[in-house]
């Protein structure tokens, strides 16, 4: 007998969790516990509670068609996972790695609590990442700090193969709880156009960028207004798609040719990049990577007016208000409004990462936090003090300003690139728009971030 702990794999295709359960014993309990130290650490919001009640369906829906079903625990992780395993006569315990300080902390739990009961923790990596944190490594030193010379090494390592669905589960004799509705798992309403959460979502959503979008994304995955992007991310951090499978599938396009492949995997390796990184350094999910020495402000009006798409800067509040609609936001705009909020307002990184932890579907915490931590310029980023002009990238990435003109739809009716700088309008035309001045001039942000700094 073996247990099966789903954490951020909530998946049948390409899991060597559950594969490797499955080799070891003839039954195996499929388990998930609803985590109660998720909640009590805050990181339980509706958008991604929606999600993952999505993910427990497909995965208990996929399980039943094999003969097995779900198992479902509420509580302390360690605790019921114990019960189980004790109730079932598990031997062993099967378990995804996990890179986060939360999920060391909660695997170094479950395996002394396991042991000491003479049952055996097994700890799977290359299930989260396509490459595990730690598989490659520069001289020295235990982790990578720069991307570039990361991507070369992450590049010719060896994937894992692919493994397929299990054809079958023998299930013992287990009481489950029901699975959990969204309202359970946190308290609140999600986004209205929140997407849909599970393994059959997910492959139905890569099978049609496959088809369609993977070609084209080389040219367009940074044009705001033409949504060219996977909309994969989702998946990847509930782990209803696999890293592995979606980078092995790219990369067999890219060889024949498809250059939008050959993009899309250098974007998968960021990920894996970033997840790395907070394996060796876990408290960067809460401190700088590398210090400035920053002394952030405090602007309690400014931060609520980012958080509203309030700004008066159009490209910046039309991702913040897609952000709240569908609790997804583009990475081209991820940047632009992180650059605007940290070095334009020059407010604490912390307080973006936080509102886009409380509202992204994919909020990923090495993903989240350490991307901010690049624009912030207290991360990996070779160039700290760069600092993203909303103006010139709205220039460049909504040339025609259609993504403005969906997003804050105040603006609706002003022509051409004039609706990036709707405070150049005629004074009658400007008071007609119920649209906010800027909170800030560019040019007052910039020479205040230079100052902070000691660039000046």
């Amino acid at each position: 007998m073996s247990v099966v702990l789903f954490t951020s794999d909530l998946r049948l295709h390409d899991n060597p969790v559950l594969t490797a359960a499955l080799r070891s014993a003839p039954r195996v309990v499929p388990l998930f516990v609803v985590d109660s130290g998720i909640a009590a650490a805050g990181f339980a919001v509706p958008n991604r509670a929606a999600f993952l009640a999505d993910c427990l369906a497909s995965l208990d829906e996929g399980l039943r068609a094999r003969g097995g079903r779900l198992v479902v625990r509420s509580g302390e992780v360690v605790a019921e996972t114990c019960r189980v395993a004790a109730a079932t006569g598990a031997g062993e315990v099967h378990v995804a790695a996990g890179v986060s300080g939360y999920a060391l902390r909660r695997e170094e739990r479950l395996r002394s609590a396991l042991a000491a009961d003479g049952r055996r923790l097994r700890v799977h990596d290359a299930v989260v990442t396509a490459v595990p944190p730690g598989a490659v490594l520069p001289a020295g030193k235990d982790h990578f700090a720069v991307f570039t010379p990361y991507f070369r090494r992450w590049s010719a390592e060896p994937l894992r193969p692919v493994l397929p669905a299990p054809r079958a589960v023998r299930l013992p004799g287990v009481d489950s709880e029901p699975l959990p509705a969204a309202a359970a798992l946190a308290r609140g309403t999600a986004s209205p156009a929140l997407p849909r959460g599970g393994e059959s979502e997910g492959r139905r959503r890569l099978a049609a960028w496959q088809r369609g979008g993977l070609a084209r994304y080389a040219d367009r995955h940074d044009d705001l207004a033409g949504d060219a992007t996977s909309r994969l991310s989702p998946h990847l951090h509930f782990g209803s798609l696999s890293p592995v499978e979606l980078v092995a599938s790219a990369r067999e396009r890219a060889a024949a040719g498809c250059a939008g492949a050959a993009a899309f995997v250098r974007q998968l390796a960021w990920r894996d990049f970033h997840h790395q990184m907070l394996a060796a350094r876990p408290d960067a999910a809460h401190r700088d990577y590398r210090p400035r020495h920053d002394r952030w402000r405090e602007a309690p009006a400014e931060l609520a007016a980012w958080r509203s798409g309030l700004t008066g800067y159009p490209l910046v509040d039309a991702a913040m208000r897609r952000l709240a609609h569908e609790g997804w936001m583009h990475n081209r705009a991820r940047l632009i409004a992180a650059s605007f909020l940290t070095k334009t307002l020059y407010l604490d990184w912390r307080d973006g990462a936080r509102h886009f932890l409380d509202l992204l579907v994919d909020g990923d915490v090495a993903d989240n936090q350490l991307n901010w931590q690049w624009v912030a310029g207290t991360g990996s980023d070779t160039r700290p003090h760069r600092v993203l002009n909303p103006l010139a990238q709205a220039d460049r990435f909504d040339p025609d300003g259609a993504y403005v003109r969906r997003w804050v739809p105040e603006l609706a009716g002003v022509p051409g690139r004039a609706v990036h700088r709707p405070w150049r309008l005629p004074a009658r035309e400007r008071a007609r728009l119920d649209y906010p001045e800027p909170v800030v001039s560019l040019e007052e942000g910039l020479t205040r971030f230079r100052q902070a700094r000691g660039l000046t």
